[in-house]
This record gives structure tokens, sequence and C-alpha cells, in this order.
């Protein structure tokens, strides 16, 4: 997953980052274009619908545009038509109305709808709820941001120079596992494969860090997956039962699952998830070569089927399972204070910064959080499938969207594309 310039982006495990960078920088710079080209889903692709009428938005809060629809249901329903998807979900709850609309199906060349309450893999979504954890241990005073991560792992390269804030914010400067060939190769060959902690920490400190701590940016898996491995320690349990504890049960999130390491397993209902090529093809350019992006294009190239990979590489940093009301309540829980005190709320969302010092409107991470535009939340992506949520506070404004491919053929990640599309929809 890498934002920063300092890396090309990749398919396959890297991807758990690819799609944070296109809504970052395609969320924050305004109304986004809408959807090229026309209309291209068979019959089955027929999309449903269910909405909730709601108080119009204030004439002071003149940052969004009136509710419409019929409008935001044709922009939904062409960007996931254009990007050929299988299936999509989107849920948008504003001051003006609420919406809810599905396209298209769970399976490639099937005929069962996909549906509001199906199971996704929610890639790196997941970092919130890990970071979350995390920073509810320092608002209990058993872990300081300014603590050295040696303090808890000793085996970090650097590990002393690192502190616990630089591992959320992803400055540590520590290499992306999933970055490594080695482990791209792996997917391809062996996707049912378990992976532990301790063998992804291995891959990445075998490669050198890309600068010293707080020197810069770099989106990493490995970040999280060492923040999942601290949080293990100090609570005393498995994530997955932090998870449980702290995040699901307390906010209601039934739909939502933090799979066993040897599991592939996703609860029912649940779509398909799709990708075109394979991870090493991509791993250096997500856009698959010319030929193929024809071929997908007139159906003679097929994506491949890839829900039963174990997404245990991704573990604390992307192998999150969850339903669209579960996000939506989530990104409403995590941006709008739920989660934390109100004085670690407040530091949290001010922690964001540019992920470019040379372009401060541009991209914005903070503490285990991103921002695109108004909306505090996350993107995830992993082989197969494609998630954006967010919430802004300020206009009580929640968008999300996911999709059953991911990424596209020509690289782009479909549920953050459509997201930004709506999002020019929804604020003036």
């Amino acid at each position: 997953m890498a934002i920063s310039g300092h890396s090309k982006v990749s398919n396959g495990p890297a991807v758990l980052a690819a799609a944070l960078t296109l809504a970052l920088a395609g969320c924050s710079a305004g109304p986004a274009p809408a959807p090229a080209g026309s209309a291209t889903g068979s019959a089955s692709h027929s999309p449903s619908t269910t909405a909730s009428a709601a108080p119009s938005a204030s004439s002071a809060d003149g940052a969004l545009q009136p509710f419409d629809q019929a409008a935001l249901e044709q922009t939904f329903t062409e960007a996931a038509s254009e990007l050929r998807l299988p299936g999509a979900v989107m849920l948008l709850r504003t001051p003006g109305g609420n919406l809810t609309r599905t396209y298209g199906v769970r399976s490639v060349g099937g005929s069962d709808p996909v549906t509001p309450v199906d199971h996704v893999r929610i890639g790196s979504v997941t970092k919130t709820w890990t970071a979350t954890v995390i920073l509810q241990l320092v608002q209990e005073g058993r872990i300081k941001l300014d603590d050295a991560v040696a303090d808890y792992r000793p085996d970090v390269p650097n590990g002393a120079n690192i502190t616990i804030e630089q591992l959320l914010t992803m400055r540590s400067g520590l290499y992306n596992y999933t970055t490594a060939l080695e482990v791209n190769q792996v997917l391809d060959a062996d996707p049912g494969k378990a992976w532990t902690p301790d063998e992804l920490l291995a891959v990445a400190f075998r490669h050198p860090p890309y600068f010293a701590p707080g020197e810069g940016f770099r989106y990493s898996n490995t970040n999280t997956v060492l923040l999942g491995l601290i949080a293990e320690a100090l609570d005393g349990k498995p994530l997955a039962e932090s998870f449980r504890d702290r995040l699901f049960t307390p906010l209601g999130l039934t739909g939502s699952v933090f799979p066993e390491q040897t599991s592939n397993a996703i609860p029912s209902p649940h779509p398909q998830g799709y990708m075109f090529g394979t991870n090493v093809l991509t791993l250096d350019d997500r856009a698959l070569p010319e030929d193929m992006q024809k071929a997908a294009a007139d159906g003679t190239l097929q994506p491949t089927d890839q829900t039963a990979m174990n997404p245990s590489w991704g573990w604390a940093a992307g192998s999150g399972i969850s339903t669209a009301e579960d996000l939506a309540a989530w990104a409403e829980a995590l941006g709008g204070g739920k989660v934390l005190g109100p004085d670690l709320q407040k530091l949290r969302l001010e922690s964001l910064r540019p992920v470019n010092a040379d372009d401060p409107g541009g991209a914005l991470y903070g503490l285990g959080i991103a921002k695109f535009g108004n909306l505090f939340g996350h993107t995830g992506e992993l082989p197969g499938f494609n998630t954006f949520a967010g919430y802004d506070p300020g206009n009580k404004v929640t968008l999300v969207v996911w999709a059953n491919l991911a990424p596209t053929p020509d690289g782009r990640d479909p549920a953050t594309t459509i997201a930004r599309t709506l999002i020019g929809k929804i604020y003036r």
C-alpha cells in the first residue's frame, strides 16, 4: 500500500493501500467527474434500491447539495456499469435523505443479486480497528504514543528510535512486506496459505527501511501488524477478542468478523470476489497489459475467483470482514467519537497530516485514520474486494461503497472510484 512517491503502487497484497491513495487524492480536490462511458451491464445487473426521506439539509449547511435521489442512483449505477463490476453496494446517509442501492450479482455469470447484508472482505479498513484498540490502550494508560517500539518488540530494526505514534501514522520507515515479490509469488502459488504475523515481519525485516523514523511518510502494512501484536500482548487476549469486546459488541456490529488465521471462510451471505491477472503480474503496475485489458473488455478474458484466498497475509492490517450497515456504523463511531474519549478523539482527528509535505492540500493521514475531503475513514482493498467507508461529523454524511472486483483491468479501485464520483454529487 503505497501513498508516497517513494514507491510504485502495486496490486495483490500491496493493494491494501492503493485504494487509499486514489481515494485520498481524488476526494480531497473538489467534485469528481461523472463516470465515463455508457452502461454495459447485462440484464442481470439490474439494480435494486431502498431509500428513506429525511428533513432537508439546513440552509446554513452550504457544503451539501440538495438531496437528489434519482441523480445519486444514476451516478452509482452508471459508475458501476462503466467499471464492468459483477456487483456493488452503496449506502449513503445525509441530513437530506438516506439511500441504499445495489448493483449486479454475487458471482460472474450468476443471477443471485448482491444485497446490503452481504459480508465482504474490507482490507485496510481493518487498520482502523487495530489503531483504535491501541488508542484505547493509550487512553487506559497502558501504552504511550511516544513509547519506543523496542519496548514491546525488541526484534524490530531500529525499534529504539521508532515510536508507537510513528507506526500509527505510517512514518516509521519500515519496509512494507506486501510489496515483496516473494509474498506475491506465494499468494499466486498457494493462496490458501495461513501466514503468521512473525512470518510477515520476517519478510519486512529482511529489507532495509525506506527512511529514518519520522523522516517521511510510507504506507506500510508492517506497521499495523506490529500494532496488532502489541495490542495482543497488552490486552492479554487474541486480537479477534479485543475487537469483539472493545468494538463489535459495544457498537452492535453483528456482521463484523476478524477471522482466525487458518480460516479463509466468509460468513453467509456473501458475494464472490474477483480480480484479473495475478499478483506478480500486477506488482509493479496495477493496470493489466493493453492486450489483456482489451480481452477483458470484450469478454475473452475472465477474472479469477479470489474468494477463497486466506487473508492472513493482511492480518491486523487487512483481514477483516464486515457488511455495509456495519461499515456505516463503524465510520460514524470512528469519525464521531464513539470509541474514544473527547481528548484523544480530538488528538486523533487533529493528527491528520499531508502524506507529501510538498502538497499540503493533498492526501491526509493520521493516527490510523484518513480523510477524504470532509469524510474521516479509510479505504480497503485486497484481491477481489474494494471498500470505502467515511463519515463527515460536521455535515452528518456517511458513505459506504463496496465492490466484488478489485482492481479493474485498467488498475482502478472501483469502490473508491464510485465513492469519489458520488462525493462530487453530495457536496457543492
